[in-house]
């Protein structure tokens, strides 16, 4: 299994120079990272991996989740931005969480299952194969969690 989850919600801008990449989450979005990690965890997900955007925002959501599943983050550069093969980034790793963007993440999830999505900030979806398992919202993760 495959599980996509879009960073929480963050900062408009990043002070200092850093730009884009260094926007840091909200206070609602550490609640969704916390929220996500607690939920993958009650649906009962066996995770060897977890690999993140090394933009900020990604970074402490993937953090953040990961407390929750007894887990490192992992930063991979093939998920900062851009178009990605979830199963190249999970081969060999068993069941995987990738963290990282819009909209990047739900491209994905079309490629993989045909199915036409909108990945929420804070949300999380779960593939197996050509199969989406599951789309949930941030609201959602909060009350499975």
């Amino acid at each position: 299994m495959i599980w996509l989850l879009r960073h929480g919600d963050a900062e408009d801008d990043a002070p200092g120079a850093g730009g884009d990449a260094e926007r840091r989450l909200t206070e609602k979005g550490r609640r969704q990272a916390r929220a996500a990690g607690k939920a993958v965890n009650a649906l009962g997900a066996d995770l060897e991996a977890c690999l993140a955007s090394p933009k900020v925002r990604a970074l402490e959501t993937a953090e953040l989740a990961c407390k929750a599943l007894d887990l490192e983050a992992e930063l991979d550069d093939r998920l900062r931005g851009g178009g990605f093969d979830p199963n190249d980034l999970a081969a060999g790793r068993g069941d995987v969480l990738l963290v990282g963007h819009e909209p990047d993440l739900s491209d994905a999830i079309v490629a993989l299952t045909g199915a036409r999505v909108k990945l929420r900030k804070g949300g999380l979806a779960a593939l197996e194969g050509r199969l989406l398992h599951a789309l949930l919202t941030p609201v959602q993760l909060r009350r499975i969690g």
